[in-house]
């Protein structure tokens, strides 16, 4: 059975407990958090982390890693009671009330102490959801919904039957385990062992990008049926490429695509292949190397002529992915294993 956690990220501008001075959150990466919080030892690798800020739901993914560390810690509290129960007043003075008194203050005592840190990893399987739940909704999900804690455990059942009554929801990446054993008995070897996967159609809404397939007729026009990287393919093993995120562009740009093999498209969005502007030259990831397909296109020129147009765009590409990247020169690349 799997195990969910509704898990508090708000900014700075938005905290209202005054208890310390947050965590350095990114939500769809990883998710901090030290033993002063409630739960702190009982989330798990393999648990489902959905990430909320008290309005709406951001995103959930499954972790797959925890670090955990050591640090000094300051910690504050009520100066009268000396709790650490207590909330910023935004319009009014003095700034913070405490809950546990009457009383108000502008600046409250501190104190400092080490602490043990936790840090989650889940960004491989992370699922963007903002909005798809509002904050009410998510809180009747947990264990106790009148909870106010940061961390708060759920049944993945639940969140899951929430999500997937919406339109269009895709839990693929995830890679849960809904059958885990209740036994720990069992072996290694049972715990993985093949899973019936449920097949059949559901009707979901999808939204579909608008002149796609003139956007493609066009470039096809333009190349024939020429992959730019690695030469001629069949027609329906090309891609049309943006050469940027459509996505954030919404437009067809004049000469702001290629026609791309569907594998190198696909590795080309995530930027593992790119074309380096300063020498003209395709350039794989470190990782692709290995593949003798890939690696045979490591320092080759674009099977296309490139216009100054598709020029700019892809230098865009290089600098969005490639430059913080210590990269093998094409010179120097180690040879596949034929």
């Amino acid at each position: 059975m799997t195990t969910a956690w509704l898990v508090l990220a708000v900014g700075d501008e938005d905290r209202q407990h005054g208890g310390n001075d947050g965590y350095d959150d990114d939500p769809s990466q990883h998710y901090s958090w030290d033993d002063t919080v409630h739960h702190h030892a009982r989330i798990a690798v393999g648990d489902v982390i959905a990430l909320w800020d008290k309005k709406q739901l951001l995103g959930l993914g499954v972790i797959s890693e925890i670090e955990t560390g050591s640090e000094i810690k300051t910690l504050y509290f009520c100066p009268e009671c000396k709790k650490a129960d207590f909330k910023r007043r935004k319009r009014l003075k003095p700034t913070w009330r405490c809950n546990k008194c009457p009383a108000m203050f502008e600046e409250p005592g501190s104190k400092q102490r080490r602490v043990v840190t936790y840090r989650s990893r889940h960004g491989e399987t992370w699922m963007d959801g903002r909005g798809l739940l509002t904050g009410r909704q998510l809180r009747a999900l947990c264990d106790s919904p009148d909870s106010q804690l940061s961390m708060r455990p759920a049944r993945w059942e639940r969140l899951r039957d929430a999500l997937l009554a919406l339109d269009g929801i895709d839990f693929s990446d995830l890679d849960l385990d809904d059958d885990k054993s209740q036994d720990s008995g069992g072996s290694t070897a049972d715990s993985k062992q093949r899973r019936k996967i449920a097949g059949g159609h559901r009707i979901s809404k999808v939204r579909t990008r608008v002149g796609q397939k003139p956007f493609r007729q066009q470039l096809l026009n333009d190349y024939g049926q020429v992959c730019a990287f690695t030469g001629p393919a069949p027609a329906g093993a090309l891609q049309a490429a943006h050469l940027y995120s459509y996505a954030d562009e919404e437009e067809h740009h004049e000469w702001g695509g290629l026609l791309l093999r569907n594998d190198v498209h696909s590795l080309f969005d995530r930027g593992q292949i790119g074309v380096n502007p300063g020498t003209g030259c395709i350039e794989v990831d470190d990782e692709l190397l290995g593949y003798p397909a890939y690696a045979e296109l490591h320092g080759r020129a674009p099977q296309v002529s490139l216009r100054p147009e598709h020029q700019v765009w892809l230098a865009a590409h290089w600098r969005q992915h490639w430059t913080a990247r210590v990269t093998v020169p094409a010179s120097r690349a180690p040879q596949p294993v034929s």
